[in-house]
């Protein structure tokens, strides 16, 4: 099957994570192909993990004050905030005969197609593997923030180890939705501005943890680099890289009502966004 791949461009933080649940359920439902999205922030947004406790980790009134918005995404983690970066998404469904069926199997084999893209930028990054103190890979890491960026996490993809993308995966209805922020530019400061902390210090020492464990295209490259640059990199490369063949496609009429529906029913709602 070919794999459909859209550029919806620069949208608001409801809209994004209502585009990416409506290709969800389109997918589910046979209606349109694997999909794999390209889609960019404004405003600024922060997104939370769908367990994600807002009130205690975020502070909500900061984000305010700077023109923020809150969201909460389908798939879990912990927060992100969404500026200046490539966003992808990838839909596909759990009984793909391509997808490996483990979670951690499916993230490096989706990480594959981003390095893919990224080496075309003359980046060279890798998968990170955490280790234990015994050597053993493990699972699953212990972090020491609400952001998603403070440590790298199974099989995402880090420069010199420093984290440049963070991804996150749900798997809904019989479909895989993974997606992650590739990082163009990055501000620690911003970063730590809006997540809650109990000191000054403890402000201090995160800024100071962020700032030498994430790196971004920008800063790698010393030069500036457009979203367009990057969305091209990573198109050309990412489905050749995974075996697949892709194909520009846009949004189907059903999709975008969907998503509209979407965006007054839920992600627009503090109902959902501050569910807990």
């Amino acid at each position: 099957m070919i794999w459909r791949v859209l550029d919806t461009g620069i949208n608001d933080a409801a809209l994004n994570m209502a585009i990416d649940e409506a290709i969800l359920l389109a997918h589910s439902a046979g209606d349109v192909p694997p999909t794999l999205r390209f889609y960019g922030w404004k405003p600024a947004a922060v997104s939370l993990g769908y367990f994600q406790k807002a009130k205690s980790e975020i502070d909500l009134e900061q984000c305010a004050t700077l023109g923020i918005d809150v969201v909460r995404r389908l798939t879990g983690g912990r927060a992100v905030l969404h500026e200046t970066e490539l966003t992808y998404s990838i839909v596909v469904k759990e009984d793909d005969p391509l997808i490996p069926q483990t979670i951690s199997a499916s993230y490096r084999y989706f990480s594959n197609g981003i390095l893919a893209g990224l080496e075309k930028m003359g980046i060279k990054a890798q998968m990170s593997m955490p280790r234990k103190a015994d050597g053993k890979v493990r699972e699953k890491d212990q972090h020491s923030s609400a952001a998603c960026f403070d440590a790298p996490s199974h099989y995402e993809i880090t420069v010199e180890g420093r984290k440049l993308v963070g991804s996150a995966q749900v798997r809904k209805d019989g479909v895989i939705l993974q997606h992650g922020s590739i990082l163009l530019q990055f501000s620690a400061e911003k970063l730590a501005a809006v997540l809650k902390v109990s000191s000054s210090q403890r402000r201090q020492f995160m800024i100071g943890m962020l700032s030498s464990g994430v790196t971004s295209i920008d800063q790698i490259r010393g030069c500036h680099t457009t979203w367009e640059e990057t969305r091209d990199a990573v198109m050309a490369e990412f489905g050749p890289k995974i075996g697949v063949d892709t194909q520009r496609g846009c949004l189907t009429q059903k999709e975008v009502e969907t998503s509209n529906m979407l965006i007054e029913s839920k992600y627009s709602q503090s109902q959902w966004n501050l569910l807990r």
